[in-house]
């Protein structure tokens, strides 16, 4: 099977010709540091539809730079679903793209809390239509964890481009 990167970008090649517009992308990463991005532009030609991506580590830069509501944060902490969500919306709008992924998560070995274990990520997905998050908890180390928090917000862009009722009828077998 394909790498998720070039499943996603034959996706989007599909609904372009199916539509005539090219999706964009755009990913806000917390806890991977900018590897969903480095992994999306391994794929040749990507810069058609990937626009670019910000790494907000702190909780200041998610506030002041994202536009993350400081509430937020303090209310259900920056390891949240609320969280994950409101940094794809907000950079969505930001790298003025059609769907932005999002990432914020305790890769480890420190970090976690009695309701927040280590290797805890939330994935968020933004797009017009939809907003969505996904929970993991991932038992690797901290390079491990990071690595399946990729994959698994690869995976859910690839997911969220085969449920949109554009793609119904495309061609790709995945």
């Amino acid at each position: 099977m394909a790498e998720l990167e070039a499943e996603i970008a034959r996706l989007i090649r599909e609904y372009q010709a199916k539509t005539g517009k090219l999706l964009t992308i755009g990913t806000v990463e917390s806890a991977t540091g900018g590897r969903i991005a480095d992994r999306i532009t391994n794929v040749p030609d990507s810069s058609d539809y990937f626009k670019g991506s910000i790494v907000a580590y702190s909780n200041e830069v998610k506030i002041a730079l994202l536009g993350v509501k400081k509430a937020t944060i303090e209310n259900y902490g920056a390891v949240s679903e609320q969280t994950a969500r409101e940094m794809a919306r907000c950079s969505r709008k930001l790298l003025d793209v059609d769907i932005c992924v999002s990432d914020t998560g305790i890769a480890g070995p420190s970090g976690a809390t009695p309701d927040k274990p280590v290797g805890l990520f939330y994935l968020g997905l933004a797009a017009e239509d939809e907003s969505l998050s996904q929970k993991h908890v991932f038992q690797g180390t901290r390079e491990g964890n990071k690595r399946d928090a990729v994959e698994a917000a690869l995976d859910m862009l690839k997911q969220y481009l085969l449920r949109r009722p554009e793609a119904k009828g495309c061609t790709a077998r995945l």
